[in-house]
Order: structure tokens, then C-alpha cells, then sequence
């Protein structure tokens, strides 16, 4: 007598395995929501810290360090950037 463990138990298996990685993806999900979810998400809720200057800004910097610019035209340049001086 075979007490139902004959034709079936091949798939067993396959159930087993689904319910681990459907078990996997649980805690998965849990530990991103509890933890506040992705910092380079950038939606809501996205906390981090805040942008530098950008490029176009660290150059004007660099090239009035140098001298290469006159206070004026460095003020012109950052207001053309749209960015405080």
C-alpha cells in the first residue's frame, strides 16, 4: 500500500522550491520597506544628502580661483547657470 506518497511526490519538489523563494522575497521586500527603501530611488521619501555644485559650477571655481576670471564675470556666469553665488 502506497498511503499516497506514489504518484505525486515528483512535484514536491517544485512546491518546495516556490514556496522558498517566495519566502526569499518576502524578507526581501520587508527589509526595503522598513528600511526606508533605495537612497538612489530619488522619489518621495528618498533621504540623502543634497547635491554638490555641479560640473559646469566647479569649473567656474576653479577657473576664477586661477584668475582666469574677473569677479563680475564669475558672478554673470553663476547667475547664467542658475545658481547662487
Amino acid at each position: 500500500m502506497m498511503w499516497g506518497y506514489g504518484g505525486n511526490m515528483g512535484w514536491t519538489w517544485l512546491f518546495g522550491l516556490l514556496m522558498l523563494v517566495g519566502i526569499v522575497l518576502l524578507v526581501v521586500l520587508a527589509v526595503r520597506v522598513f528600511s526606508g527603501g533605495s537612497s538612489r530611488s530619488g522619489g518621495p521619501g528618498a533621504t540623502g544628502p543634497t547635491p554638490g555644485p555641479s560640473r559646469a559650477r566647479q569649473i567656474l571655481d576653479e577657473r576664477y580661483a586661477k584668475g582666469e576670471l574677473t569677479a563680475e564675470q564669475y558672478r554673470e556666469q553663476v547667475q547664467v547657470l542658475g545658481e547662487n553665488p
